[in-house]
């Protein structure tokens, strides 16, 4: 599993379709699923940011957050706009960051205010995958990558 910059070094017309997927508005938006033990998986809606090279989110203690942190296997889907439906989902492990230097850093560029009660987590991508079609268009042009498998 890779860092959103080596995954951008390593796949960058990949990387880039899928940053202006996730920054289809102001700010970083996604689709979270996260698994834990033999529960089914959960969907959330989050706001995440690509930081510093990396894909990160500020999470507040939930059932995400606590999936995260005991499991940390996660998928990342960008919202879809029907006008223009294309796609990119990555998959791979959360990470806890808790060096106060890298968290103020995200703080300071972040969409809301974080405060102590949200842990800062680094997404590492084992997979991506984007779907690129008009609205008119089926099936979606498929192109994937995976960390190790270039």
């Amino acid at each position: 599993m890779v860092s959103w910059s080596d995954f951008a070094a390593q796949a960058p017309a990949l990387a880039e379709s899928g940053r202006s997927l996730i920054y289809r508005t102001s700010e970083g938006e996604a689709l979270l699923a996260t698994v834990r033990d033999d529960e089914p998986p959960r969907i959330h809606p989050i706001v995440v940011a690509i930081h510093e090279g990396r894909l990160l989110a500020f999470v507040f203690r939930s059932p995400k957050h606590d999936a995260l942190v005991a499991d940390g296997r996660y998928a990342l889907h960008s919202h879809q706009d029907p006008a223009a439906p294309s796609e990119f989902m990555v998959r791979g492990r959360a990470r806890v960051v808790d060096a106060a230097e890298e968290r103020a850093s995200a703080a300071a560029a972040w969409s809301f205010q974080t405060g102590e009660t949200y842990t800062l987590f680094e997404f590492l991508i084992e997979t991506a995958l984007l779907g690129e079609r008009r609205a008119d268009e089926w099936p979606p042009r498929y192109s994937r990558w995976s960390a190790g498998h270039q």
